[in-house]
């Protein structure tokens, strides 16, 4: 099960003129500022990534302000986790669980849900807060993860799972950001 304590939000590649051409942009961008505001709630950290950026552009906004002081972490390799500043940043939060969200969901998504598999890190992936150009490839990326030992859950499941408990002080503002 999620718990909050063990857990780190990983925000991947949601930049530029590729973010623009999202399948189902709409509700990946909904579900994307759920997660990132119930992080903050929770204070479940986040680490972000941008897939080179001088040529693909920076995080998109409005998740480059709600992001506010996360580092977005410049990148050339696939996997978050081939990149070393993003392996010493998650390294150091010292967290055994990482929920995987942004895009490709059948390059950088999936390549980082593997790495971090390996890695021993149990992995979650929202389903509806990852996205790829073409819809058949979101969904063959999501069920290879999930053949490999991801959780593929939507993200209202990993929000109240973060939150564990309606009488949580943070309940009536997490049920803001559902409705």
């Amino acid at each position: 099960m999620l718990n909050r304590n063990e857990a780190v939000l990983i925000f991947i590649d949601v930049q530029g003129r590729l973010h623009e051409i999202m399948h189902e942009k709409e509700v990946l961008d909904t579900n994307l500022e759920k997660l990132i505001r119930c992080a903050q709630l929770l204070n479940v950290p986040i680490v972000g990534t941008e897939q080179i950026p001088e040529k693909l552009g920076a995080t998109s906004e409005p998740f480059k302000t709600l992001l506010g002081e996360v580092p977005m972490l410049g990148k050339t390799a696939f996997s978050c986790c081939g990149d070393a500043a993003f392996a010493a940043q998650f390294q150091s939060l010292e967290k055994k669980q990482a929920i995987l969200v942004g895009i490709e969901t059948h390059v950088c998504v999936y390549q980082t849900a593997i790495d971090l598999l390996e890695q021993g890190v149990d992995v979650f992936v929202a389903a509806d807060a990852v996205s790829s150009r073409a819809p058949e490839n979101r969904v063959l990326a999501l069920e290879a993860m999930r053949d490999a030992g991801a959780k593929i859950l939507p993200t209202e499941t990993l929000l109240f799972a973060l939150l564990r408990d309606a009488a949580d002080p943070a309940f009536r503002s997490l049920l803001k950001l559902i409705k």
